[in-house]
């Protein structure tokens, strides 16, 4: 369990970060843009549940919340020589499994799509849409990291298979697709 008895310790303040193994990068390496981008969907999730209110799938949700603390400190723990530590928090095969497993759930329910939709509809399904954009971009920053340094592959799936939870469940808030709005090409023209 983690224990943070000092919030700031001022090693940091040098433009490094230490990382799980104890060695240190610079806070702008690609890979702690990744670990950045994840916290930021994280807590782009957080207000997802809020703007979701008491519905169901916030359980879901608080779980991916974790889940996402396990993935921050799996980019942060270097692969050594291509061979991990048995030790290392990383993410797994079933956390992604299990994404998947809420996707054909709440996928099954609604009805396919016709056209694109557009991020909102209602506020709760906007938040979603918002958390899912982020998550894509933890993604791609994820899988930049993963040119320059070994990176566990079920995170990097684990991403992808998140943002698109996250597209299903804002359909899924917006009455099950009934309440997307749909892009028209050329609309504005």
């Amino acid at each position: 369990m983690v224990k943070l008895n000092k919030i700031y310790t001022r090693t940091g303040d040098a433009g490094t970060t230490g990382l799980v193994d104890g060695s240190r990068l610079s806070k702008h390496a690609p890979r702690m843009q990744a670990v950045g981008d994840v916290d930021e969907a994280n807590s782009a999730i957080g207000l997802a549940i809020i703007a979701m209110g008491a519905r169901p799938e916030t359980r879901w949700l608080t779980t991916i919340q974790n889940d996402l603390f396990d993935l921050g400190a799996d980019l942060a723990t270097p692969i050594p020589d291509g061979a991990d530590e048995p030790w290392a928090l990383r993410i797994v095969a079933k956390q992604v499994e299990r994404l998947e497993g809420e996707i054909d759930l709440m996928n099954a329910d609604l009805a396919p799509l016709d056209s694109f939709i557009l991020p909102g509809g209602s506020p709760a399904a906007a938040a979603v849409h918002l958390a899912r954009a982020i998550t894509r971009r933890a993604e791609r920053s994820a899988t930049a990291a993963a040119a320059d340094v070994a990176l566990n592959p079920h995170a990097l799936a684990y991403l992808n298979r998140l943002s698109d939870l996250l597209f299903v469940l804002a359909r899924r808030v917006n009455d099950n697709g009934a309440g997307d709005v749909k892009w028209v090409p050329g609309a504005s023209r």
